[in-house]
């Protein structure tokens, strides 16, 4: 089965995450998926095969040559829960002319907004019916694993070490690495497959912290509010005037940090701001930090102590600090791409994988391609051939004869 079917195979299961939920998994789907990959594992021949009771899978391929270290490949089985999910109707583009694509739903895919998909030009390229995303982030991962990881069971002749293999609910809530069997896993290093347009290799990432502002404020009659009333709606909304204005995601790159509004209620007598805080550098992400709690402690001063609280809740670090002692990984990923005919890049990540948290937790993990474009949104797409050639990279990075540290 190619890549591309398994993908849209995949696709059908709805499991969008949840963060409101207390539960691991957060969402009753992933834990069917995850226990239809565990049968399709056992039937393909992996060994090793279990699905946890927090819907975590691992699997593992024996060497069939000595002397080579325990590679791991991980994907997460989980979608972001702000776009639609299903009914999942994608469409595969032949031979994409590298033009505008109108989606089913009048919307139009269009590479003078999205460049990245002209790259796609001449390619198959699997689309959305622009009503729901496709779930790329990160099936398209598991599919291109569980492909190559077919061929090296076909393929005795592909000389490689112990391949092991784990697919895990909720990383895009930030709690994918929470109950990881790190030691279980047994991995020497690993990769996870998570990444966007081919030839990506990542191992640069936020650091992330949320922060939740809540402010508390008094009602009176409107007719009688003079000098009494403090709306908490307009405190909130003075909190967010206070924030750099160029400093958000549409307006930063790079290793630009920000601030992301990411939800917001509120009435007269409270009000919640929901945010994220980003930055590459350790040093201006605790700035930021500290930026955000000075905020509150003026606005308590201006209308009283309490009014305004900032919870702030670090999520995760940069992996380069503990993946640079590593480097032979990230030169290892850079062969694999060659030999795969894919010219490798490295890129910063604009996010965060479950890579940076187990990095942190003793399994250096860098994270690789997908092939896939516009996640997280209705225009999600990735071409069928850059697909296989992830699965051709996967196959040479378990192969090659790796470096010695």
């Amino acid at each position: 089965m190619g890549a591309y079917e398994r993908l849209l195979k995949y696709a059908q299961f709805d499991t969008a995450s949840n963060e409101a939920s207390a539960t691991c998994p957060s969402t009753p789907g992933q834990l069917v998926l995850a226990n239809a990959l565990a049968d399709e594992m056992r039937e393909m021949g992996l060994q090793e095969v279990r699905v946890d009771e927090h819907g975590y899978v691992y699997a593992a391929l024996p060497a069939n040559i000595e002397n080579r270290p325990v590679i791991g490949l991980i994907a997460h089985m989980d979608t972001v829960d702000c776009v639609p999910v299903l009914p999942m109707n994608p469409r595969i583009v032949e031979n994409y002319d590298g033009g505008p694509i109108a989606l089913e739903n009048g919307d139009i895919l269009d590479p003078a907004v999205y460049p990245e998909v002209a790259t796609a030009k001449g390619k198959d390229l699997i689309v959305t019916d622009g009503n729901t995303l496709l779930g790329a982030d990160d099936k398209a991962g598991v599919a291109e694993i569980l492909t190559a990881m077919e061929i090296l069971l076909n393929d005795s002749t592909i000389p490689h070490g112990k391949i092991v293999i784990g697919f895990t609910p909720d990383e895009e809530i930030g709690r994918g690495a929470d109950l990881f069997d790190v030691k279980g896993f047994g991995a020497d290093f690993a990769y996870t497959v998570d990444g966007g347009r081919i030839g990506g290799i990542e191992y640069e990432n936020f650091n992330a912290a949320s922060g939740v502002v809540t402010v508390h404020g008094v009602n009176v009659h409107p007719g009688s509010a003079k000098n009494k009333m403090r709306n908490a709606s307009l405190i909130a909304m003075e909190f967010a005037s206070m924030l750099p204005p160029a400093e958000t995601p549409a307006h930063t790159e790079g290793y630009e940090g920000f601030y992301h509004l990411c939800g917001m209620e509120g009435a007269e007598e409270l009000a919640k701001l929901v945010y994220i805080i980003r930055d590459h550098d350790r040093n201006r992400f605790e700035a930021r930090k500290e930026a955000f709690a000075r905020i509150a402690r003026y606005l308590n001063d201006q209308y009283g102590a309490g009014t305004v609280e900032a919870q702030i809740t670090d999520s995760y670090y940069n992996m380069l600090e503990v993946v640079k002692p590593h480097m032979h990984i990230i030169r290892l990923a850079e062969r694999a791409n060659r030999a795969a005919g894919i010219e490798p890049y490295i890129e910063a990540i604009r996010g965060g994988t479950d890579g940076a948290r187990l990095s942190f937790m003793g399994l250096p993990c860098p994270n690789l391609a997908t092939g896939g474009m516009n996640y997280h949104g209705r225009f999600e797409c990735i071409p069928v051939q850059d697909m296989d050639k992830i699965v051709q990279m996967l196959i040479q990075l378990v192969s090659l004869e790796p470096e010695i540290q």
